[in-house]
């Protein structure tokens, strides 16, 4: 989308803009929303940085005794084709990942038992609500101890340009 265009969709002036792209000025909430809308993404996604590529370990959290509890673990940006996956491992298992495609990220959400898992290098230790990001295109495992495990993999894959005018491929 051209500036021009991104000007007339939000209502703002191309050197506003232009003050934005450069990380000059100090916008309003307002500001921000309208420029949101007009790219179609969420307001969050214009506030954070791009997400990592890298290992991120989240330790699972308490929920809630009276009310429900809803938690954003991770944002997976446009561009990726999603598979969800349901791991069950039984106790005493060794599994080892074959690496995806260059750019795919793994992410392992643990709904019971325990495991080890991860790149082959930095293994971590996950107990059931544990997540556990990290770059899928590497040599990785998956191992168990004395109880099964039952985890929630997402396997986020990057979608290139297919030389097919409109027909995605993924990586």
């Amino acid at each position: 989308m051209s500036q021009a265009e991104l000007a007339r969709r939000t209502g703002l002036s191309k050197a506003t803009l232009s003050q934005l792209e450069a990380g000059a000025g100090n916008p309003t909430i307002d500001t921000l929303d309208a420029v949101a809308v007009a790219l179609a993404v969420p307001l969050n996604d214009l506030l954070t940085p791009a997400g990592s590529t890298g290992v991120l370990h989240l330790p699972g959290t308490a929920a809630e005794q009276d009310a429900p509890t809803r938690e954003l673990l991770r944002r997976i940006s446009g561009g990726h084709s999603l598979e969800i996956w349901r791991l069950r491992l039984p106790e005493r298992t060794s599994v080892d990942g074959v690496p995806h495609a260059p750019g795919t990220t793994e992410h392992l959400l643990v709904a019971s038992g325990g495991l080890v898992a991860g790149p082959a290098d930095d293994l971590r230790r996950l107990e059931p609500g544990d997540m556990l990001a990290f770059p899928g295109d590497a040599p990785h495992g998956y191992r168990t101890g004395e109880v099964p495990a039952d985890v929630t993999v997402v396997i986020a894959s990057p979608v290139i340009a297919s030389p097919v005018i409109g027909s995605p491929v993924i990586a």
